[in-house]
């Protein structure tokens, strides 16, 4: 695979990049220390082009990612869902030559409206030239995203957009948008009638398709290399303790991944936990953690929090230098808020055919759709979670710290966002997933002192289930669903959540 070539260096951990674990106030946004900017002046941008529609289909030098973005337009006689487009009302894409992409989704220009319909995509494999059966693509995205009225949801660039959809390496795209049936009722002279007319669809509707650049795979993390025996089921994983690793375990860094100032900024808002440009932050047995903890918020602990600091031992977690992160893509600077009372946990809704040495490939994909097309700040997870139950670092700003995301519209404020790569409406989650949110939620609310088995309060900042300004008493571990009318996160992960709250308790000691 193409680009981020790698090899592992030893990296000296500058303690002067160190960003505050909470920041004086809410939403505050942090810019990279002035050492870091002096130090790297230098050194050049990475680029990551965004290149227009066009038919022609040049050699592409090798690069941290691009988006394609194609207008859809109207189809008629059999290329319409059903064959019911001969009104107009259909869009889409005839089948068609692309360079090659990875993820694809539909955008369109107001972020306000939804797309009430049914949209279905089949692509071309690179490479074997084979093409797929139509897959549906989820519509309904409109409740991720910051909440309503903040600096990032005001931006002017948000645009409204399906989930992504992951189809792995492909070089040919056809699309078609179906809109919903309307139904009302007209009096005549004889009485009343039905008429059907179509739903109308968002203006400017647009296929993006995304490349999210490749790493080579002897370099990509290694948890994300796992193959072979699936990890242990729920139920037994609960009944063991996460395994205990070596406080200051090595990490690795991938040099060839510049660390330009952008890539330096996000890095050194770990630098407490992992040297600066480490790809992974190492996991810590529980004393290694509790030492942790009050090295970084010993003045906000209280005296019952010193007396008995439930936290549960810190898992591994691959940083955005571990997954490729193309740092100049993302707005620079970070967003905190004053600290993390609850998690919610999503699904991405991207299918399930990745194999979890493309999860970091799949991060990527979502990241640039996330900020490229969707006209977000970063990629809007605080975390994300894989199929084999690798942790990633997902919106930049430090693992350890209550950074402001966009996972769940009206309650991103005091909350974080863990994705779980994959659709879960019908499919199970792996043990290995929602054993991983559990020792993520043990640490990460730990840090904080929430108790992932309890309730709490979230003040709500406006959405299609509670009125901005309502307290709202949620699961410390909370489904997208119970802050947002929504499927995600998919029926099957959300009946796991209980597993997962019982054994993040039990992690943290309680």
């Amino acid at each position: 695979m193409r680009g981020l070539l790698a090899s592992s260096i030893g990296v000296t951990c500058v303690a002067a990049l160190a960003l505050p674990l909470t920041p004086s106030a809410t939403a505050a946004t942090v810019r990279p220390a002035p050492a870091a900017e002096a130090a790297l002046a230098g050194t050049a941008r990475a680029t990551s082009p965004d290149t227009p529609p066009t038919r022609s289909l040049p050699d592409l030098p090798d690069l941290p990612g691009s988006t394609q973005s194609l207008p859809l337009t109207p189809l008629t006689g059999d290329r319409a869902i059903g064959g019911t487009g001969g009104t107009g009302s259909d869009r889409g894409l005839p089948r068609r030559d692309v360079r090659h992409f990875s993820l694809l989704g539909v955008v369109w220009d107001d972020p306000g409206t939804e797309l009430h319909g049914r949209v279905q995509v089949r692509t071309r494999a690179a490479g074997t030239g084979g093409w797929s059966d139509w897959q549906d693509v989820e519509t309904h995205n409109a409740d991720h995203g910051a909440d309503p009225g903040t600096p990032e949801s005001v931006s002017g660039r948000v645009h409204g957009a399906t989930a992504p959809l992951w189809v792995g390496d492909s070089d040919g795209v056809e699309v078609r948008v179906h809109p919903d049936t309307e139904r009302r009722t007209e009096e005549t002279s004889r009485g009343t009638r039905t008429l059907s007319t179509a739903a109308p669809l968002p203006s400017g509707l647009r296929l993006d398709l995304v490349d999210p650049g490749e790493a080579t795979p002897e370099h990509a993390p290694a948890g994300a290399q796992r193959s072979g025996p699936q990890p242990p089921t729920t139920e037994t994983a609960a009944k063991a303790d996460p395994p205990p690793t070596t406080p200051g375990a090595p990490t690795t860094t991938v040099d060839a991944v510049p660390m330009t100032p952008e890539t330096t900024e996000a890095s050194a808002a770990n630098t407490p936990l992992a040297p600066l440009g480490a790809t992974e932050i190492p996991a810590l047995d529980r004393a290694g953690t509790e030492r942790e903890l009050f090295a970084l918020r010993a003045a906000e602990l209280t005296p019952a929090q010193r007396a008995k600091p439930y936290i549960g031992p810190r898992p591994s977690i691959v940083t955005r230098r571990g997954w490729g992160a193309d740092e100049s893509v993302r707005e620079s600077g970070f967003r905190y808020t004053t600290t993390v009372k609850a998690a919610f946990v999503h699904h991405t809704a991207t299918g399930n055919s990745y194999k979890c040495s493309e999860a970091p490939s799949v991060i990527r994909g979502i990241y640039r759709y996330h900020v490229k097309s969707m006209g977000w700040r970063d990629i809007g997870y605080n975390f994300l979670v894989d199929k084999c139950g690798t942790i990633y670092e997902g919106r930049a700003g430090g693992v350890a710290k209550p950074v402001l995301g966009a996972h769940t519209l009206g309650f991103n404020t005091n909350s974080m966002g863990i994705a779980v790569l994959g659709t879960f409406t019908s499919a199970k989650p792996t043990a290995a997933t929602v054993t991983a949110i559990a020792r993520l939620t043990a640490w990460k609310l730990g840090v904080f002192g929430a108790n992932p088995n309890a309730k709490t309060y979230l003040k709500s900042g406006g959405g299609n289930l509670y009125a901005k300004g309502k307290n709202v008493r949620l699961d410390v571990i909370s489904g997208h669903r119970d802050g947002f009318a929504t499927e995600c996160p998919g029926k099957q992960l959300y009946g796991k959540l209980g597993s997962a709250r019982t054994t993040a308790a039990r992690y943290q000691g309680r």
